[in-house]
């Protein structure tokens, strides 16, 4: 289910280029973690199951789409950064067919490191 607090945060904060990126994750997130609850969580967009799932965060030149737990997934699209001990991101400055085939994987991984 759509979170209305989510549309207010991507109309009040995002560009329109975000906001696309953001419905696009969004869509992706429903389809592939059905059971992730939408919630702002430290300010920004995310998605909660037993802990946070994933989280969005917005920058001047990209949207980051951070995984909690990502340090523990296997990164067969080479898409994912950081060092941190759990979370790693892709950093989103266009929207490229690797995403639609690396996100839903990621998402998979989120939950699965979730359940």
């Amino acid at each position: 289910m759509r979170n209305p607090d989510i549309d207010a945060y991507g109309q009040a904060r995002l560009t329109p280029e975000y906001q696309q990126f953001l419905a696009r994750i969004r869509d992706l997130m429903a389809t592939h973690a059905p059971d992730a609850t939408e919630v702002i969580s430290s300010g920004s967009p995310a998605w909660r199951g037993t802990r946070i799932l994933a989280i969005i965060s917005p920058s001047k030149t990209h949207l980051t789409f951070a995984f909690e737990r990502g340090a523990s997934f296997t990164d067969r699209h080479g898409l994912l950064e950081g060092e941190g001990k759990q979370t790693r991101h892709v950093k989103i400055r266009q929207w490229s067919p690797a995403l639609d085939e690396a996100l839903p994987d990621y998402i998979a991984q989120a939950v699965a490191a979730d359940g």
